[in-house]
């Protein structure tokens, strides 16, 4: 057994399973105990730990329960076989335990045992396997009290204080690169933490990377100056000055003009190199070595193949061109320029710049004076020779810049006005802007040329995955690699935080890790790494759009679906649709929806469950806006796709009125509508059963009804009994009985008799009830065909024609047409060939355009089936003739298929009178 505090205090059993330790008083008190193993814990410090302030009247007898379950627990996993025994010692309770059980002795001790080394190099490993032992900042978990918190901190700051050991000893042993690798992350943790800060920047500018130690420096002293109104302390200060020191001395300046300067051009293997410009002819300038501030190569990039052809023809088409890579939160656009960048280091022999402007950060927006003295401390201009004003800088810097060939990279921009004072002078630099804004200023006012950035196709998903995890663990599951890339939306961002967690956890293999980001609850903390992940990077995303845009944004949560339009997001919104349309069009700026058509747009599913993680308890107004809103909505699509239909249902009495509702101009495009939002309106559904807004629930599944009659075997059963159980809370018999009815008819298409009769019993009883003539109808009818699918040749006829009747009465034309269609399928099934003709014939009177043409069709194939049966060839094959072709002008293909295949068992006398 193990006991942990070094993070999240656990104790661990021999089998590596978690300890159950019950409530956070409980965890709290066996920290207390930890923190002083062996040691007697008085009743009163205990108690100042697990409450603050006033302690309960019979805090000692809740203390004591505390105690004897921590107790029962231990010896349930065999603790005392260990030698961990807890003891009552008067007022005082004592965790018997060794030392090496415990993770803070343990750490303690390989501290100790570094210290001691005499050569930096056997510090290093010591060092690294005792801050191994940390998994998040001490006693997670345990109660916000002072003795725990004060307690924490101690711990916390011992690692801090290990942590720049180790740094120190890397330093000691020449390897600054490895000491700020071990000093980055946690001096982005503690950012005011002014040592760690030193020390980073010290070891970046010995590791050969002084811009970025300067750029840190600058940062840190805003930051000191904005939060707490101080200067940077003694250690920061020498640091910089050290830097500065070190940038004093002038670089040997070797006079050569640019013409003589031979042009190296990329080796020849290298894909999609564009070729250099000629070399501008200018007098002799006076340049320093080459400057080169690009980050190193990013690790494991994968694919891109179109968007590296783009920029490579980008960088052809002009010299001095400004190329912007825009693109979402976590795509990738960094890696995307940086990788550019390397594969043409040789195409820009004058140097290669590179600044994060922090455009969207945590931090402020870098100060373009700041990113400009970076620029001319590498281009040569010493400290004491630095311009004075921002625009000599910019001058001074487009000087410079003048008659060279170089590459500027502007990583994370926010807006042009950032881009501009950074453009070089050169007519042969390429400027390369990355940014989530689409910069459609830039484009106006400098010409730049966009190359956007999508999410990565499934096959380069995967690619990603093998490079961080191995190429084996992708090609042993590779349809949970598929599955991951789909759940993680194809961002560059969430695969690698993906890939970082299974990395970390190699005992799990990709379809657990796959099953545990299946739930949307816990999705994006999965995809979450420290401060790095998809909900930190949206955020910084939401947190620098317009006004409107991120008020729409926070009111994104209830919407239940991938799509969005200016009247839904209007009912989100409650405002009006031309105002929504305004925050679209800045949300699909910022990337943060993609405009598919006009005023039509997507949102990236990770995208989606982050608005939702904005507004958990949204408010229950705007819900009821957005049902109301897909309900009248579905009632313009039914009216568009069955245009002589009658309504199914009425409208909730406390309907909120929509600003607008979509207009459909046909029947095709009421269908396309149907379909598309299927998951939105299932989704819509869950939501009104969630919020008991049973109402509107039964009556978004009922208005769906066209969709379901065209694709009736597509799966509706689930939706539909989630309908019928919705209409049962509403206590609505004139609703239930609809949902079995239309229930019913779907479970019989599907060949499940037993189950369909079931429902359709009870149907025309309760529509009844419901004083529902018109629902009671529809009941009778599709009992009647059930019954006669199953092959029931008497009951049918009865039950139709009461349907009949009823129909009549309510001059119900849809109806009416629909009985006659039932009435001559079941008399042609039991020998009545006459008869049905009859009714066909009064079928097809009442259904002209616009009755809708599959029915039609279907009416007019029975009629010839029926004419067939009664020796009528001719005229029989005249119909169907004409219902195969009114089929396939209708692209009815199943009508199509059934009319031909009638004419085909017609017989071949009396073919010759047909036209």
């Amino acid at each position: 057994m193990e006991f942990r505090v070094l993070g999240p205090v656990t104790a661990v059993t021999e089998y590596g399973r978690p300890l159950p330790l019950g409530p956070a008083k409980r965890r709290s008190l066996l920290a207390m105990l930890l923190l002083s193993p062996n040691s007697p814990v008085t009743v009163e410090r205990l108690t100042e730990a697990l409450w603050d302030g006033e302690p309960p009247r019979h805090f000692r007898t809740m203390v004591q329960s505390h105690v004897s379950g921590l107790r029962a627990a231990l010896a349930e996993h065999r603790a005392p076989a260990h030698g961990i025994e807890l003891v009552t010692q008067g007022r005082a309770y004592a965790l018997k335990v060794p030392d090496a059980l415990v993770d803070a002795h343990r750490f303690e001790h390989g501290l100790r045992l570094a210290r001691a080394q005499r050569e930096p190099a056997g510090a290093v490993p010591l060092l690294r396997e005792a801050l191994a032992l940390w998994r998040g900042p001490a006693l997670t978990g345990t109660l916000p009290h002072p003795p725990l918190q004060n307690a924490a901190h101690v711990l916390d700051e011992l690692r801090l204080t290990a942590v720049e050991e180790l740094a120190t000893a890397h330093a000691l042993a020449g390897e600054h690169a490895a000491a700020a690798a071990v000093l980055r992350p946690e001096a982005a943790a503690n950012p005011l933490r002014e040592s760690l800060v030193a020390a980073l920047a010290l070891a970046l500018g010995r590791a050969g990377r002084r811009p970025d130690a300067l750029e840190l420096f600058h940062r840190t002293r805003r930051l000191l100056a904005d939060q707490l109104g101080i200067d940077p302390g003694a250690a920061l200060a020498g640091a910089y000055a050290a830097l500065l020191r070190e940038d004093a001395p002038e670089p040997a300046r070797v006079p050569v003009a640019v013409a003589a300067r031979p042009a190296t051009r990329p080796p020849a293997d290298a894909p999609g190199t564009p070729p250099p410009p000629d070399r501008p002819s200018t007098a002799p300038h006076l340049h320093p070595p080459e400057p080169q501030l690009l980050p190193r190569r990013p690790r494991g990039f994968t694919g891109r193949e179109d968007e590296l052809t783009a920029l490579d023809r980008a960088a052809s088409d002009a010299p001095d061109a400004i190329v912007m890579i825009t693109g979402s939160a976590g795509v990738g656009k960094t890696a995307l320029a940086v990788h550019w960048a390397h594969r043409h280091r040789t195409t820009f022999p004058d140097g290669r710049l590179f600044a994060d402007l922090h455009g969207y950060s945590p931090l402020p927006a870098r100060e373009t004076t700041d990113v400009l003295r970076d620029f001319l401390l590498v281009l040569g201009v010493p400290t004491e020779r630095m311009p004075g004003t921002p625009d000599s800088l910019a001058a001074r810097y487009r000087e410079l810049t003048t008659g060279r060939r170089m590459l500027v990279v502007l990583d994370n921009a926010r807006d042009a006005d950032q881009i501009r004072p950074l453009l070089p002078g050169g007519a042969h630099c390429l400027t390369l802007v990355t940014s989530r804004h689409r910069l459609a200023e830039l484009v106006a006012s400098d010409a730049a040329r966009p190359v956007p950035l999508a999410e990565l196709p499934a096959a380069q998903c995967a690619e990603l995955l093998a490079a961080v995890l191995g190429r084996a663990a992708v090609d042993a599951e590779p349809e949970s690699a598929a599955r991951l890339a789909g759940l993680c939306g194809g961002l560059p961002l969430a695969l690698r935080v993906a890939a970082a967690r299974l990395a970390t956890r190699p005992h799990r293999g990709l379809a657990a890790f796959a099953d545990e980001l299946a739930d949307e609850h816990t999705r994006l903390d999965l995809l979450n790494a420290g401060s790095i992940g998809v909900a930190a990077a949206l955020g910084l995303t939401v947190q620098h759009l317009p006004v409107p845009a991120r008020q729409l944004f926070h009111r994104l949560g209830p919407h239940t679906g991938a799509t969005l339009d200016a009247p839904t997001a209007a009912a989100l919104a409650g405002c009006l649709p031309s105002q929504a349309a305004t925050a679209l069009d800045q949300l699909a700026a910022a990337q943060l929806v993609v405009e598919t058509a006009p005023q039509s747009y997507v949102l990236h599913d990770l995208v989606r469950l982050y608005a939702r993680s904005l507004s958990p308890g949204y408010d229950p107004e705007a819900l009821l806006r957005l049902l109301d809103h897909w309900l009248q909505t579905l009632v313009a699509a039914v009216a568009a796709a069955e245009p002589v239909s009658e309504p199914c249902c009425d409208l909730p009495r406390d309907l909120r009125r929509a600003a607008s509702v979509r207009k459909f101009g046909d029947r095709t495009s009421a269908l396309a509508w149907f379909s598309a939002e299927r998951d939105t309106l299932r989704g819509a559904v869950e939501a009104a059963v969630a919020a008991e807004l049973h109402d509107r629930a039964w009556r978004l599944v009922l208005l769906q009804w066209p969709l379901i009659l065209w694709q009736v075997r597509d799966g509706w059963e689930p939706l539909l009994r989630q309908g019928l159980a919705a209409a049962v809370r509403d206590e609505n018999p004139g609703a239930q009985s609809r949902a079995r009815a239309l229930l019913g008819w779907v479970l019989s298409e599907e060949g499940k008799h037993d189950q369909a009769l079931a429902e359709l019993e009870h149907a025309p009883a309760l529509a009844a009830s419901a004083g529902d003539p018109a629902g009671e109808a529809t009941a009778l009818l599709n009992l009647a065909a059930a019954l006669i699918q199953r092959g029931d040749r008497r009951r049918p006829h009865g039950l139709l024609l009461r349907a009949l009747a009823l129909a009549e009465e309510l001059r119900a034309t849809e109806t009416v047409a629909l009985a006659h269609l039932h009435l001559t399928r079941h008399l042609l099934s039991v020998g009545a060939p006459e008869a049905a003709a009859g009714h066909a014939v009064r079928g097809l009177a009442l259904t002209a355009p616009p009755y809708p043409a599959p029915r039609r069709v279907l009416l007019r194939t029975l009629y010839g089936e029926a004419l067939a049966a009664s020796g009528r060839a001719g005229e029989a094959v005249r119909q169907l003739r004409d219902a195969a072709e009114e089929a396939r002008e209708h692209a009815y293909e199943a009508g199509e298929t059934a009319a031909r295949a009638a004419l085909a068992a017609v017989p071949a006398t009396g073919h010759g009178t047909c036209r």
